[in-house]
């Protein structure tokens, strides 16, 4: 098989294992719009690097327009890429993308602007990210940062760091949740047992403070009764 469309196929049965609403290869080829917009980006991607760098650019317009996912022909994709539902996702110039990585909407792999130590703005302004991803969508990821191999961005999470390998992260500023090395896809990168530290300790702080409150109602009660 010519290894174009052996990366074809390798992302048409990545649709297959992660997405239980689609139940043929034939009925993702048709109705995929995820699929449709990474087809036309490996096109647009073969002109850039054969500088005919116009044509890349209009290809990836019409994937725009068509689809509603913008990925510039410049960004680097490896195989098994996934794109869930599509609609709303900008993958930018120096984006780097491992394998078997997937997005599910609305979601930005934005860059920055970066300076060096004289001054000038640094060529990587976009995310690398590593094998096995799971962006959950919403979430904007921006910035030079790399994402380690496995890790799992939760649903509106807004990331502006690195995030280790085998890490669960959410929330703005994105924190960790959890580690694990368990490889099992989770739909938009939350686990049934995700368990968000920061947000039990706001919650148990609440709580302190509203016994806290409690007490010192009582107190002045029973100063006034003195």
């Amino acid at each position: 098989m010519n290894p174009k469309f052996k990366i074809i196929f390798n992302d048409l049965e990545a649709i297959l294992a992660r997405d239980p609403a689609t139940n043929s290869k034939f009925e993702a080829l048709l109705c995929n719009s995820g699929f449709h917009s990474i087809c036309i980006y490996r096109l647009s991607h073969y002109f850039w690097l054969k500088n005919f760098h116009l044509t890349a650019r209009i290809l990836s317009q019409i994937a725009r327009f068509l689809t509603g996912v913008e990925i510039h022909p410049a960004a680097k994709i490896g195989i098994g890429f996934m794109i869930d539902h599509g609609m709303g996702v900008v993958i930018g110039e120096t984006t780097e993308i491992g394998d078997n990585v997937t997005l599910y909407h609305d979601v930005t792999l934005g860059g920055t602007t970066v300076f060096d130590k004289n001054g000038k703005v640094r060529s990587k302004r976009h995310p690398t990210i590593g094998n096995d991803v799971i962006i959950g969508s919403g979430a904007q990821i921006l910035g030079p940062i790399k994402i380690g191999n496995n890790a799992k961005i939760g649903s509106n999470a807004i990331v502006i760091k690195d995030v280790p390998a085998h890490t669960t992260v959410v929330g703005f500023p994105a924190h960790k949740t959890q580690t694990s090395k368990s490889k099992k896809f989770c739909s938009y990168g939350i686990e049934d047992k995700t368990a968000d530290e920061l947000s039990e300790t706001v919650i148990h702080l609440s709580e302190d403070i509203h016994d806290l409150r409690r007490q010192i109602n009582e107190l002045k009660k029973k100063l006034n009764k003195n």
